[in-house]
């Protein structure tokens, strides 16, 4: 039987989720597990996983679009080319040091690999076949901080 804890929990978390997390930290920090969200702390943690998948995915197929125009259009080169790919890789850096998100990376390096191509030909006009069928790069080559000076 639910108490009136758990609905008002259960509304607080349809209404205002960082109140709901604020909740969830307050019944853990207290030791009331028993008094904790379950169904929905397991779908919010579920959700942050597949966030962080996605951040991952994304920032990767960023990161080789610049390097893939960096490399196959060398007279637009342009600072800004470079600092995305620098704050790409930081960015990168930082959300791989765990290891999950680290093997998540390499196991979609492919599949990331040729939505980076899709997006560099649509803004560059340059035709699919013009890039390599498959990734030269290992993701510790793209996490170098050398990765566009090999390039240059």
């Amino acid at each position: 039987m639910a108490t009136v804890e758990d609905v008002a929990l259960r509304v607080l978390y349809e209404q205002d989720e960082t109140a709901w997390l604020d909740a969830m930290a307050a019944l853990a920090a207290g030791g009331r597990y028993l008094d904790l969200d379950y169904p929905n702390l397991a779908e919010y943690l579920a959700d942050m996983a597949r966030r962080d998948r996605r951040d991952v995915e994304s920032r990767l197929i960023v990161l080789l679009a610049h390097i893939l125009k960096w490399v196959h259009q060398p007279e637009q080169r342009s600072r800004s080319w470079r600092a995305t790919v620098v704050e790409q890789r930081q960015e990168l850096e930082s959300l791989l040091e765990r290891g999950v998100l680290r093997g998540h990376a390499e196991a979609v390096m492919a599949d990331v690999y040729l939505k980076a191509i899709e997006r560099v030909a649509a803004e560059t006009g340059l035709p699919i076949d013009t890039f390599p069928a498959t990734c030269g790069y290992s993701l510790d080559e793209l996490l170098s901080p050398d990765v566009l000076n090999e390039e240059a």
